[in-house]
């Protein structure tokens, strides 16, 4: 058997080497109250409304992490003014141009959501990113683009890096894609739409589209902000016309939320989140419901929502299709549980950060568990863990699951936690909080 502590080769190569973060056990059950920062998606659904607004905007709580700090950057390189304002990020739009060149990072929001402003600026805009980035899918996008007035030229690989010849404006009009990958290609298209001449009509043409809270998401903000969208059965209009962001409000990321909530349900102790929101658009909402599922007793009081643990952790049968982002942590609860579960609907999962199917398979094998690889989710035997180095990949995600199943595995290491910086500014230092 390999050592465990030198890196392995994983879904993508080889895991990458550095220091070792020592996941915190929980000897008694754990009772904290969490403040999260602001949800991701929103935050960068919210800058990119607010770089195409006619006036300027003031985005409010957002958040600060590697991912919007990757958003901010590309829009400044794009001639958007955005600057600290306290807390919150005042975004001055100004006309879009190149050149430029922007880097994505590994922020699939980034990759997927700046490439239609690109198009509307005049001159040249070059995108690449991290070495992972140019593996993960951007052809649907990028061909849907050219169908509607871009001229992108990426070498015919249908990934980055890419350069978008802008001339200051998009046709629009009428355009059909698989968005089976990601459901950030519709999104993307639906942000920008309003200030294409035509305006756009984005019909999808395959297996079902993944995620949809986040397209609810978008087009709700895109509401917000008044752009009239009309939504159909695989079909999203967005019509041509101004947009008005004078202020936009971040809520808190409740997938960020996963891993606190996970900590009660394992731990049998009580962890309340403050800030849920009563209406939400997104996927984190679900975790109320899975966790019950799983054993958790979840409540609400004023503005704030409490799980608590009773002692059983249950395996679950799930379609998350719709909130794949939370299968690593729910994965992580599963090998702790008492009973088996089958987590399904996630396929397009093996196209994020990571392979997350394969990545967390691998993992919870090389700690003694037993997860089998389905061909769109993963089959998850409970059996009894022991420490070792649990590899993420450089995704967040995996990070996080790692040091859920730490909890209540003594020894567990998990590799690059530092990537947790992606979503959350100081994953370890507010874990060490809750766990206090």
């Amino acid at each position: 058997m390999p050592d465990s502590s030198s890196p392995q080769p994983g879904p993508h190569g080889t895991a990458a080497p550095g220091p070792h973060w020592a996941a915190p056990t929980a000897d008694r059950p754990v009772r904290a109250r969490v403040s999260l920062p602001g949800s991701k998606s929103m935050t960068n659904r919210a800058l990119v409304l607010a770089a195409l607004s006619e006036s300027p905007c003031l985005v409010r709580r957002p958040l600060v992490s590697r991912d919007s700090e990757l958003m901010a950057g590309a829009l400044r390189a794009l001639g958007t003014g955005v600057t600290a304002s306290g807390e919150d990020l005042a975004v001055t739009p100004a006309p879009l141009r190149g050149p430029a060149s922007i880097d994505v990072g590994n922020a699939g929001t980034v990759m997927r959501f700046v490439p239609p402003l690109a198009a509307l600026a005049a001159g040249d805009v070059r995108f690449d990113g991290d070495p992972r980035a140019r593996e993960r899918p951007v052809d649907a996008l990028l061909d849907a683009l050219r169908a509607l007035g871009a001229d992108i030229d990426d070498g015919g690989r249908g990934a980055l890096p890419a350069t978008i010849h802008g001339t200051g404006a998009v046709r629009g009009g009428e355009v059909t894609l698989d968005a089976s990958g990601s459901s950030q290609f519709v999104s993307a298209l639906l942000l920008s739409g309003a200030r294409f001449t035509e305006g756009v009509h984005v019909r999808h043409q395959g297996p079902p589209v993944p995620s949809q809270p986040h397209l609810d998401m978008t087009v709700e903000m895109l509401r917000d902000v008044g752009v009239a969208v009309t939504t159909g059965e695989n079909s999203w209009r967005v019509e041509p016309g101004p947009v008005k962001a004078t202020q936009i409000t971040v809520e808190p990321d409740l997938s960020n939320a996963a891993p606190f909530l996970a900590a009660a349900l394992v731990s049998g102790g009580e962890v309340t989140v403050e800030g849920w929101p009563e209406h939400t658009t997104q996927p984190g909402d679900v975790l109320r419901a899975l966790f019950t599922r799983m054993g958790g007793e979840v409540s609400r009081s004023g503005g704030d929502l409490t799980l608590r643990g009773t002692g059983q952790v249950h395996g679950i049968t799930a379609d998350l299709r719709d909130v794949g982002e939370l299968t690593p942590t729910i994965a992580a609860v599963a090998a702790l549980a008492d009973s088996p579960s089958e987590l399904t609907g996630i396929g397009h999962l093996r196209r994020h950060e990571t392979d997350r199917i394969a990545a967390l398979a691998a993992e919870i094998n090389r700690l003694g568990g037993d997860a089998e690889e389905l061909p769109d989710g993963l089959l998850i035997r409970p059996r009894p863990l022991h420490g070792g180095v649990f590899h993420s990949y450089d995704d967040h995600r995996m990070a996080t699951s790692g040091a859920v199943i730490g909890l209540a595995v003594p020894g567990v290491e998990v590799e690059n936690i530092a990537t947790t910086r992606k979503t959350l500014p100081d994953f370890p230092g507010l874990w060490s909080e809750v766990l206090s």
